[in-house]
């Protein structure tokens, strides 16, 4: 019997129908707030998908065990996570799964007091490069984390809302994979963060949207690093995500640049070049759902999972106040733990 799956919104893009397209081990059961011409042709003609229209409509069938969301407002998201969670059905969140740090203390307390599991699609970490930078990381070669620097450049786009409330904005949607590059392939926990962000360069008359922020952060083990998130990639890059990591230890740095094209290795006064992505990604949804039947655990726990999150609404706060236009101001203030 497969892992009954429904699917609310399609809001960032990433809803998981192509994914569950003849998956082994679960299927498309319900939709609501998604386009039945969205689907997979398979999907499409297949009698046992019901269409709801609403969320709470498809929380009443008994056949959808888990929930993804990809909700229509993703400051909405969070409670629309715990009335699915109340109503028995575990989650998988669009990230962010939560815009402030309340939202997040009470995602993981549901979780908690009803059984069921929950999970952002926070699989970046799992991706190669990085599943292979973070492995090498985790072997000690490069010696301790002492620094690291991290960028995230997504093009802009005229369907970007102007309102961060809608898809969690500059920091919560994009940056937040810089954050994971940090916490869960350089393998350090952020401590401090203090964040400053413009609006320079938004083509868009009346637009409230930052287009451009930076991030420097204090590391639990005495280290620093700093994250580049923007707007600002252009096409003719030929990826959709400029994305760098650099990553230095005690003995060595490891990098990926190019929108994770290029790959280096150095260790000492050997330069080992490219890396060998002999292991295959995984797919973080294959790792919940092998999860959710018994077959093995999560990689990372919960609350680790959710620490990114929480460190880009810290961020988001710090930079709070503090848009960088025309004119300068202060641009770091701590934030809390």
């Amino acid at each position: 019997m497969k892992l009954g799956v429904g699917l609310y919104g399609n809001n960032g893009g990433h809803q998981i129908h192509r994914e569950l397209s003849c998956h082994p081990l679960a299927k498309v059961v319900a939709i609501a707030g998604l386009d039945t011409d969205l689907l997979t042709p398979e999907q499409q003609a297949d009698p046992d998908i019901r269409v709801y229209e609403t969320l709470e409509r498809m929380l009443d069938d008994k056949r959808a065990q888990l929930i993804s969301l990809c909700s229509p407002v993703r400051a909405l998201q969070a409670d629309e996570a715990i009335l699915c969670m109340s109503r028995g059905k575990h989650v998988y969140a669009e990230k962010p799964c939560a815009l402030n740090e309340r939202d997040i203390g009470r995602l993981l307390e549901t979780a908690a007091a009803t059984g069921r599991q929950f999970r952002e699609m926070a699989g970046t970490a799992f991706e190669q490069p990085y599943l292979a930078i973070r492995e090498l990381v985790k072997s000690g070669v490069i010696g301790e984390v002492v620094q690291v620097f991290a960028q995230k450049s997504y093009p802009y786009h005229d369907g970007r809302p102007q309102d961060e409330a809608v898809d969690g904005g500059l920091i919560g949607q994009n940056g937040i994979h810089a954050v994971r590059f940090i916490e869960h392939v350089a393998g350090v926990r952020i401590k401090r963060v203090t964040a400053a962000e413009t609006r320079l360069g938004n083509p868009s008359a009346e637009g409230n949207l930052p287009m451009a922020a930076g991030l420097l952060m204090e590391l639990a083990n005495g280290g620093v690093a700093s994250a580049v998130v923007n707007y600002l990639n252009q096409r003719g890059m030929g990826s959709w995500g400029n994305d760098h990591l650099r990553i230095f230890g005690t003995k060595g740095f490891v990098e990926s640049t190019d929108g994770g094209t290029r790959t280096r290795l150095v260790v000492g006064d050997e330069d080992r070049g490219p890396l060998q992505l002999w292991e295959p990604e995984r797919s973080y949804l294959d790792m919940y759902i092998d999860c959710l039947l018994g077959k093995s655990e999560m990689p990372l726990p919960l609350e680790d999972e959710l620490h990114c999150t929480r460190v880009t609404v810290q961020a988001k706060q710090s930079a709070a106040g503090r848009i960088v236009n025309k004119e300068t101001r202060g641009l770091f203030s701590e934030t809390k733990e």
